[in-house]
């Protein structure tokens, strides 16, 4: 067999499968079984969580799964680092993996947070002397200087996070795989990890990472991965995939928007000779609403690029008369979106009672450039495209 460079990753063909969850013994599942059976309907037997996915990454490489919960992503994580093992196929990982698929990943609840780290960094092969020139900078990344003589399992699940990463990232392994398990901590250590992770790549750590953050994934990987039902229906540069993602997760009717007594008769997005959008120029977004009961409060209008989480929001009281129509339009005066396709969302909130809840709208696609490469990998994580000028003089 030939010999992979250290931190590549090379999984061809690999299908798993797990069997259905066995039920209870209980005298009134067995009848509702057995009516199942009289009725024709057939026995569950297993199901195929990962079906044929090839997956490969070079040393340094960052690679980012995305797909919707249950499409197998966790599961490829599992075999990659030996957790568990496929039914068919090849998986070989060159180099020692750090791993954080759970937040109790790897952590003995038993031992001291100063012992998990000692252990960790044996069960990778370091030499002691190794682990403990890195000790410090674990013990203050997860900022548990007063707690890291304490046995783990009396850590909040955010401090065991923040331990499991901080062993996984700074014993030097050549493979970091990293589950959402970066949800459970708070926006400052979520920000601390992605600059982690960053560093980790430089210093020439293959990284895969799987998250719901399309932002982050965009933000710290160069390719993404896309997992359906266990199948692989995208792998390329991550800005491409995240995108066919994207509108594949939100198919988003055109016009429709309905709560109660209020609906949504037309929507448009134009520049403004008409036509679409264009970047750093003036937007209109004329809506036509119907209500049947008189209501008011503020409408609120929000641009995403697919997901509930806006980009930005505009909001403006609102009187609605009963059974009117009501057209409502809001100019941007320079609209600050890169070359795109983006999403409108409404809603009409109140104190007395919403009369329309946040739910999306339609889409339009901007016309303009595309947000510039950065080195540091931050620009995804602030999609917005701001004019300014820029003096540079030596004092």
């Amino acid at each position: 067999m030939q010999t992979l460079p250290e931190g590549t990753i090379a999984a061809t063909d690999i299908w798993k499968r797990f069997r259905a969850d066995p039920t209870r013994q209980l005298l009134r599942d067995r009848i509702g079984r057995l009516g199942r059976q009289l009725q024709g309907e057939r026995r569950r037997g297993w199901r195929w969580a990962l079906r044929d996915v090839d997956f490969v990454a070079n040393p340094g490489e960052s690679v980012g799964l995305v797909g919707i919960n249950g499409s197998g992503k966790s599961t490829l994580l599992k075999i990659l680092t030996r957790v568990m093992y496929p039914y068919a196929g090849n998986v070989n990982v060159a180099g020692r993996v750090g791993a954080l698929i759970e937040v109790r990943a790897g952590i003995h609840p038993e031992l001291s947070g100063r012992e998990n780290i000692h252990l960790y960094g044996t069960l990778l092969g370091l030499p002691r002397k190794r682990v403990a020139e890195r000790f410090d900078e674990i013990v203050e990344f997860a900022q548990l200087e007063d707690a890291i003589d304490r046995q783990v399992k009396f850590y909040s699940s955010g401090m065991q996070m923040r331990l499991g990463f901080g062993v996984a990232a700074f014993l030097e392994p050549e493979v970091l795989l990293v589950d959402e398990v970066l949800a459970v901590g708070d926006a400052t250590f979520q920000q601390r990890c992605i600059d982690r992770m960053r560093t980790v790549l430089q210093q020439g750590t293959t990284l895969v990472f799987v998250s719901h953050d399309l932002a982050t994934v965009e933000g710290v990987c160069e390719r993404a991965v896309w997992l359906r039902n266990g199948e692989v229906v995208g792998n390329g540069p991550v800005r491409d995939v995240l995108n066919s993602y994207r509108e594949a997760l939100e198919q988003v009717a055109e016009i429709g928007a309905e709560s109660g007594s209020i609906k949504v008769l037309d929507a448009t997005v134009r520049g403004p000779d008409g036509y679409g959008p264009r970047t750093q120029e003036p937007c209109d977004i004329a809506i036509r609403f119907h209500n049947v009961h008189q209501s008011g409060g503020t409408i609120t209008l929000g641009v995403s690029e697919g997901t509930a989480a806006p980009i930005f929001l505009l909001s403006h009281g609102l009187s609605m008369p009963a059974d009117r129509e009501l057209d409502v339009r809001c100019t941007i005066e320079r609209l600050p979106l890169p070359r795109g396709r983006y999403y409108l969302w409404v809603g009409i909130l109140s104190k007395q009672g919403d009369p329309m809840g946040w739910q999306p709208l339609s889409h339009f696609d901007v016309i303009g450039p595309d947000l510039d490469d950065s080195p540091a990998g931050i620009v995804r994580l602030a999609p917005v495209h701001v004019a300014a000028s820029w003096d540079v003089s030596e004092t």
